[in-house]
């Protein structure tokens, strides 16, 4: 019997052991990783967990309130992941009389709309919380009412007299001064807002008594009296008198003379169809009272930190661009950007009138009492 050729026996032997090392180094990657070792694959990505819902921030406004929808409340919203309810309580009045009174329960996180004209009310009652807004630094120091920094300015206009240019001429021009409306040329042309019940007729009210003093040979009571003897009518509201007395622009009325802003012009041109190349109304810039509008963070706030970021908010770019089209007054921010009707049909005010709200809140009520007085 031939004996096994042991040459190709070592050979195949050699040969089964490099396929077991082989193997072995292949099962290592391969079979399934100890889940303990060091190492380990992180574990296929979930589905993205799913925010919570919107935090909701309510703001305590006015009636005249507006901004672009949705971009403007909408931005803020995607950014904080909130959603902003609108609480409008008619004028500025009886908004600051609507907080005041739920103090203690309040109706909002944050306050917008409150003027020069009520500020020292709303400030005496303590409605507001102390903040320092971002942004709050480049608004000029004159808009910068409250020391204690409860409100932040947002926007500003100048309440002025508005004439309908149709009704004037280089031989019969309208009137130039706070003066010239007791002149008899203009008897019966006048119509104004009942201070008591307007926030521009209380503008109005302290226009005069800012110019003409409450002491010496002639006061603003004087005045009023003669402007009643010159056949000024007066109504409740702006809308009453801009619309319905007003012979101007949209109004309908056959007045020609009339108390309200210095912005109502570019109002007239960009909401007439077709656009005019010329406003059909005037401005009078004498005798023109500036209004500041502010918000603040109300006590008691349910969300105080998104408040104070809303107000931050209504300082940014976006929010004060949005300001001068929707609401037809200047934003508080030099160098805002403002479209071009806004620019050629404002008029520009150069020495408005001015009062401390602290003088205004002292004294308010006897002053409406004695312009009752002087006008009836």
């Amino acid at each position: 019997m031939n004996q096994p050729n042991r040459p190709l026996m070592l050979t195949i032997a050699a040969l089964a052991v490099v396929v077991v090392i082989v193997v072995g180094a292949l099962s290592g990657i391969f079979t399934t990783p100890n889940p303990d070792a060091a190492g380990t694959p992180s574990p296929a990505p979930s589905t993205p967990p799913t925010l919570p819902p919107p935090t909701q921030l309510t703001l305590l406004t006015h009636d005249s309130f507006a901004v672009t929808e949705p971009e403007i409340l909408g931005a803020f919203e995607s950014q904080n992941n909130a959603h902003v309810n609108v609480l409008r309580a008619g004028d500025a009045g009886a908004m600051v009389n609507q907080a005041i009174l739920t103090k203690d329960n309040p109706l909002a996180d944050v306050l917008y709309g409150v003027d020069n004209t009520f500020l020292s009310r709303a400030l005496d009652a303590g409605i507001f919380e102390p903040y320092h807004a971002t942004g709050v630094d480049a608004v000029p120091a004159a808009l910068r009412l409250d020391a204690r920094e409860r409100v932040t300015p947002i926007d500003y206009g100048d309440v002025c007299l508005n004439y309908d240019n149709e009704a004037y001429s280089d031989a019969n021009p309208p009137p130039q001064t706070l003066e010239d409306l007791i002149k008899p040329e203009y008897r019966g042309q006048l119509v104004v807002e009942d201070p008591g019940t307007s926030s521009p007729g209380l503008a109005f009210m302290l226009a005069t008594i800012a110019r003409f003093g409450e002491t010496g040979d002639y006061t603003w009571r004087d005045y009023w009296a003669d402007l009643r003897d010159n056949g000024v009518a007066i109504v409740s509201g702006w809308e009453e008198a801009y619309y319905g007395s007003f012979s101007g622009g949209s109004g309908e009325g056959d007045l020609p003379l009339v108390v309200s802003y210095a912005t109502s012009p570019v109002a007239e041109v960009v909401f007439a169809s077709p656009q005019p190349a010329e406003a059909p109304t005037g401005v009078m810039t004498d005798g023109c009272f500036r209004q500041v509008e502010f918000a603040g963070v109300l006590v008691g706030a349910k969300q105080p930190e998104l408040a104070k970021k809303f107000v931050d908010y209504m300082l940014a770019a976006g929010f004060q661009t949005d300001i001068p089209f929707n609401m037809f007054v200047f934003p508080a921010v030099p160098n805002t950007y403002l479209e071009p009707e806004f620019t050629d049909f404002a008029a520009n005010v150069p020495n408005p009138l001015t009062m401390a709200p602290g003088q205004i809140g002292a004294n308010r009520e006897r002053w409406l009492n004695e312009w009752q007085a002087a006008t009836h």
